[in-house]
């Protein structure tokens, strides 16, 4: 039987393109291709477990199965058991990540497979965080077997970043949701009873009946009130207790006055109830909370990008040359790690083998794997790619700079810029004028209508709520985190998007910022009996622990010197001493009594004894950087360390008018501060290493994120890949949050301006106002989300 035309060039699970030999395997009498016996072996077992249906639903191709089946035995040791697991009634819990599933079909297999593996408890499948909960009977079956059900499907499993925060997360949400889900069903009740009032034109209800269907949408909107609505009325009183007039005083007094007012009138047999604007002001409030939220939670799924980079033990060599695989809390400094073809590396360390091929994408962003030769540095969470590496273990736990990153991601996440506190403070004012407005309303209308001054004053109130102004800034905040983490910048200081955006001066640092960071030792000369080898010896012993990029230029050099006394000399160079005799090494005033030249030299600070020349070569982007902020209309200064030739040369290239060498980071901070005095705002950009002064002066600092800058705090942003095109793209995002933050605002603020005298002429009923309220609410988060949207649409430099 031939085969369907419409899968002949694709794989029939993976949509994978097919090799040359397919596979092919029979699925309901009709031969299907397949690239490798792996998703065969995996379509097969969807057959054959009546799970066929999966094909049917899926709206993206499935992930491809490795044919060999993946090791799983290091997910059954007691100390990962320990530290991730919880116990549950019958056994064990634990939630793991998996980057394979594509769609809600996906969720759909996984939550049925495992439902049919013997001794699984509990499942669930989140194709959206790509998080499965897996509850299972230790004493029946191993977590590993569990697992091996769902990487034979093609969903590899990853650890999962603090599982007790997590559960907690998916705890919070479902609540969230089934409090949605009680206000939507009674909501929609409500507006059923009440729609007979209000088709009750001739008023040929009788009262008895009003007052029953009066009763029953009492009851009916009760739960949502303090059910659903219970966080409203929790926050306005914690707010109230605070002394603060946040949005939740507005909310819940209006909920709570409609309902109360509802009730009384239904005992007393009032002309009036308002049931349907209480229970569908609470719905339409929670929808627009959990749209934020989910704006929040797509910002902040770099944490779980970086969670899965995390692999579940370390395969350790012992000192006889056997391996063993040791959880990652095992490993030590100094430890030998061998990593093999595909898997991630546990730690940071210096690599062994004479090259090796590793893939750095999520930490720098680097699209192609990157070569790294014998001592190269090679971080946790990189990927070894084509052969197999060794590598000594330099940091461990929270000292990997995959740690570091976790740690920035986190705190840009946690971060509350001055334009949120600043819409908050706005928003309490606005509500105390509300609530006055409101009264006013209520007195004036007594006099002229009393019968509907409840109403139109409730109206007031539910309309004039300040969701939209309340979102305006954390929800285009949110999506620009969101939009920056993916393209390697983190923010990680409040206010650092909104400086950005006014920034009209860049001051470039020159060594490991527009020029690579590792120089290249291209030439030494050895004086006064100074031997070349022993001279690049004290030159690496001094450099090895300075962090300063020039180290790398003697990596290769044997550095088994004891260094005493080792002490950095800002903008100057390196003094330590070496056997017994002091050494110096840098600028060559400082290290040799000599005239600078813009090289390094090594001697005792009178004498001279080696002089090493430097070859530092020009970032691939760095022109194509300058030309992109010089057509977003600033202005780049440079301000180097380095000697007038090499910085002359260095401007003359990218055509950098206003170029100063040799600058102490207190010269920088000078710059800084001459043309802040002039009016200027002004970003700097720097390594990290030795910019701290200035980085901190600047009105808002990027630091380079390679090497040590990643640990150093001076940054407002700080880029993980060597990239300096992401410059330029973070300045252009800053700009479009601050006028879509401004398009919110003026959007909030011209619906109070157009719907309050709306509402106070008797125009709105308060269900329209909640409707009002909800939609200008979703204009504001739809409106902020278009950042992730542009980002999305950006090509990658």
């Amino acid at each position: 039987m031939p085969v369907d035309q419409r899968v002949v060039h694709s794989c029939y699970h993976c949509g994978a393109r097919l090799p040359p030999s397919p596979v092919f395997v029979a699925l309901d009498g009709r031969p299907q291709p397949f690239c490798c016996h792996g998703c065969a072996t995996a379509a097969q077992w969807i057959r054959d477990a009546d799970l066929g249906d999966y094909y049917r639903l899926r709206s993206d191709p499935g992930a491809r199965v490795d044919a060999e089946a993946a090791d799983l035995g290091a997910w059954d040791g007691k100390e990962l058991l320990a530290e991730h697991t919880v116990p549950v009634d019958g056994g064990c819990e634990i939630t793991v990540l998996t980057d394979g599933m594509r769609c809600a079909a996906c969720a759909w297999l996984v939550d049925r497979a495992l439902e049919r593996t013997p001794g699984v408890l509990d499942a669930g499948a989140n194709a959206v965080t790509g998080r499965i909960r897996i509850a299972w009977d230790p004493a029946r079956t191993r977590l590993s077997a569990v697992l091996g059900q769902l990487s034979m499907l093609g969903y590899r499993p990853y650890l999962a970043g603090d599982p007790a925060a997590e559960r907690q997360r998916v705890a919070d949400r479902r609540q969230w949701l089934l409090r949605l889900g009680v206000a939507g069903l009674a909501a929609m009740q409500t507006m059923m009873l009440s729609e007979a009032s209000y088709l009750d034109f001739g008023h040929h209800m009788s009262v008895p009946t009003r007052d029953l269907f009066r009763w029953f949408t009492l009851l009916v909107c009760t739960p949502v009130v303090f059910y659903s609505g219970w966080p409203f009325i929790e926050g306005a009183w914690n707010g109230l207790k605070r002394r603060h007039l946040g949005m939740d005083v507005l909310v819940a007094g209006s909920t709570l006055l409609a309902y109360f007012a509802s009730a009384v009138a239904t005992v007393r047999g009032g002309p009036h109830v308002w049931f349907d604007a209480a229970a569908m002001f609470v719905f339409l409030l929670l929808l627009a909370r959990l749209l934020e939220q989910r704006a929040r939670r797509i910002a902040s799924a770099q944490v779980d990008t970086l969670a899965r980079a995390r692999p579940v033990l370390a395969v350790r060599e012992r000192a006889d040359g056997a391996r063993e695989s040791v959880p990652l809390s095992a490993l030590r400094v100094g430890d030998i790690a061998c990593v093999a073809v595909g898997e991630a590396v546990p730690a940071d360390g210096e690599l062994l083998d004479p090259q090796a091929l590793f893939e750095e994408a999520l930490l720098t962003g680097e699209s192609h794997p990157v070569t790294k030769r014998s001592g190269d540095p090679v971080y946790a969470g990189t990927h070894c790619r084509e052969t197999p590496a060794r590598l000594r273990i330099t940091g461990i736990g929270t000292a990997t700079r995959l740690s570091q990153l976790t740690r920035l991601v986190e705190q840009a996440q946690a971060q509350r810029p001055p334009l949120a506190q600043l819409a908050d403070r706005i928003g309490a004012v606005f509500v105390g004028g509300v609530l006055l407005a409101a009264l006013a309303v209520y007195q004036g209308w007594r006099l002229v209508e009393p019968e509907r001054a409840f109403e139109v004053a409730l109206s007031l109130l539910v309309v004039s709520c300040p969701c939209a102004l309340s979102l305006a800034v954390p929800a285009a905040l949110a999506a620009a985190s969101g939009a920056l983490a993916r393209r390697g910048i983190l923010p990680v200081r409040a206010g650092a998007l909104d400086r950005l955006a006014r920034v009209t001066d860049l001051v470039f640092d020159k060594t490991g910022t527009l020029t690579r960071v590792h120089p290249v030792l291209e030439a030494v000369e050895a004086f006064d009996g100074m031997d070349e080898a022993r001279a690049c010896a004290l030159a690496a012993a001094l450099e090895r622990d300075s962090g300063h990029p020039i180290a790398a230029a003697f990596a290769g050099e044997e550095e088994h010197l004891a260094v005493e006394s080792l002490q950095l000399v800002a903008g100057q160079g390196l003094a330590g001493r070496i056997e017994g005799v002091d050494w110096r090494l840098g600028l060559a005033p400082f290290a040799a009594g000599r005239a600078d030249d813009g090289q390094v030299w090594l001697g005792d600070g009178t004498r001279a004894f080696a002089r090493f020349t430097m070859r530092e070569g020009l970032r691939a982007d760095a022109a194509d950087t300058l030309r992109a902020l010089r057509a977003l209309g600033l202005t780049v200064h440079l301000a180097s360390g380095d000697g007038a030739a090499a910085v002359e040369r260095m401007a003359a290239i990218l055509g950098i008018d206003d170029a100063r060498a040799r600058q102490r980071p207190e010269d920088k901070l000078a710059l800084v501060h001459e043309l802040q005095a002039r009016g200027r705002t002004v970003a700097m950009v720097g390594d990290g290493l030795n910019d701290a002064p200035v980085l901190a002066g600047a009105d808002v600092s990027l630091a380079m994120g390679e090497g040590a800058a990643l640990a150093q705090r001076a940054a407002d942003l700080v880029l993980t890949a060597p990239e300096l095109m992401r410059v330029p793209a973070a300045i252009a995002l800053a700009r479009r949050t601050r006028r879509i933050i401004r398009e919110n605002f003026a959007w909030a603020v011209g619906y109070n301006l157009i719907a309050l005298p709306l509402a106070a002429m008797g125009r709105v009923t308060p269900g329209w106002a909640a409707l009002g309220m909800a939609l200008s609410s979703l204009v504001v988060t739809l409106n902020a989300l278009r950042l992730m949207r542009r980002s999305r649409e950006e090509h990658r430099p």
